[in-house]
């Protein structure tokens, strides 16, 4: 059995908790502070026209209200899992570039596109992150179909609100930051062959 890593795996709990708190917190500001504070954190095609390129970062920080418990709890444990197995720094990159690169994708393909609500819509929020990390964790599953269903198992649930007639293109964003981790999985697969071609 793997030993208990030290210092324990808390910095998932540490930044849920503190998401949590700052919503908790942006609830006391009143309604019209609270949503200057989250349009301007949010990826949203006007910010990210406009140039404010620091939303990719801010937008993964805040919540536009806070989070249901089974979310949060399950955000604490697959991102503490993801910690034990490769490392907070790992987690962190995987969270993200999952987050920064689904949302860039979701702005491709709305810029241009999109009426004035969706351009000013929030887009804030954990989920993004959440998404990729889950995906890139299936690399730790036992090769073979275990690993092949768990991967076209999450793809298939995360494409099912796409079918909806209200959909969103936060759903279609969930989609992207799943795809994103299950492509770095399959990297780490590559990455781990114990006979994998040697380049150079």
């Amino acid at each position: 059995m793997k030993p208990l890593p030290w210092p324990p795996p808390i910095s998932g709990a540490v930044y849920a908790g503190g998401v949590q708190l700052g919503a908790y917190a942006l609830e006391g500001l009143g309604a019209d502070r609270r949503d200057r504070v989250l349009r301007g954190c949010s990826t949203n095609v006007d910010n990210l026209a406009a140039g404010r390129w620091e939303t990719l970062l801010s937008s993964a920080f805040v919540v536009e209200e806070p989070m249901p418990l089974p979310y949060a709890l399950l955000l604490v444990a697959v991102l503490g899992y993801a910690e034990y197995a490769h490392g907070a720094w790992w987690t962190a990159a995987v969270f993200l570039f999952g987050h920064v690169t689904a949302t860039l994708l979701v702005y491709g393909v709305l810029h241009g596109r999109a009426g004035r609500e969706t351009r000013r819509a929030l887009d804030v929020g954990t989920s993004y992150g959440f998404n990729a990390v889950l995906g890139a964790l299936t690399s730790a599953l036992p090769r073979g179909p275990v690993r092949t269903a768990a991967r076209a198992g999450l793809l298939a649930v995360a494409a099912q609100p796409l079918l909806r007639r209200g959909r969103t293109f936060t759903d279609a964003g969930h989609l992207a930051a799943l795809g994103v981790g299950v492509g770095l999985s399959l990297v780490f697969d590559y990455l781990s062959r114990p006979n994998r071609p040697k380049i150079g």
